[in-house]
């Protein structure tokens, strides 16, 4: 049986970002904002996995894991890709994040055997708050983004990541923790 997956390291709820996502919302921008309490980054996305693939998923975590201890990011800055002028994602940035694009480099070398195919670009630490659905209301969402380009949305432990399973409804993805690998 396959479901849909991806491996990320979940946020805590972080009352600055709440704040962020209230602010966005009161623009009455056409974005599908994240629930802040499924808030992640987002380190390997796999799509359709068999679930007799997830030993060696799993397998794959702990080895680029391996020799990271646990470490503290901070939640930082804002934008948006491909860009401002452009908006499909809104995200929030992340500091002190190196040791994530480690792991994440190492998941994707240890994954490529079961099929799952490198990124095309370098991973980019960031933390997806917001969908652009429409072109209603960008303006608005541009300012604030612009207004907390610098801000700071607080900070957390890294000390796991996880793999997700991710099941679509109509309100929304719910995501549930298949496996987690601690560092």
């Amino acid at each position: 049986m396959a479901f849909r997956a991806f491996i990320s390291v979940d946020l805590p709820r972080l009352e600055l970002l709440v704040a962020l996502t209230e602010e966005l919302r009161g623009t009455g921008a056409s974005l599908k904002l994240v629930d802040p309490d499924q808030v992640h980054l987002t380190l390997k996305f796999l799509g359709d996995t068999e679930e007799a693939l997830v030993p060696r998923i799993v397998e794959a975590m702990r080895a680029s894991a391996a020799g990271v201890a646990p470490f503290t990011v901070r939640i930082a800055g804002t934008g948006a890709f491909p860009n401002l002028r452009r908006m499909n994602v809104l995200w929030v940035g992340m500091s002190g994040a190196e040791p994530l694009v480690q792991i994440a480099r190492g998941l994707g070398a240890g994954v490529e055997p079961l099929g799952y195919p490198r990124e095309g670009r370098d991973f980019s630490p960031h933390v997806t708050i917001a969908r652009v659905k429409g072109g209603r209301g960008q303006d608005e969402a541009r300012r604030v983004l612009d207004a907390h380009v610098r801000d700071d949305f607080g900070g957390f432990a890294v000390d796991r990541i996880r793999l997700k399973k991710s099941v679509l409804t109509p309100q929304g993805p719910v995501y549930s923790t298949v496996e987690d690998v601690a560092l």
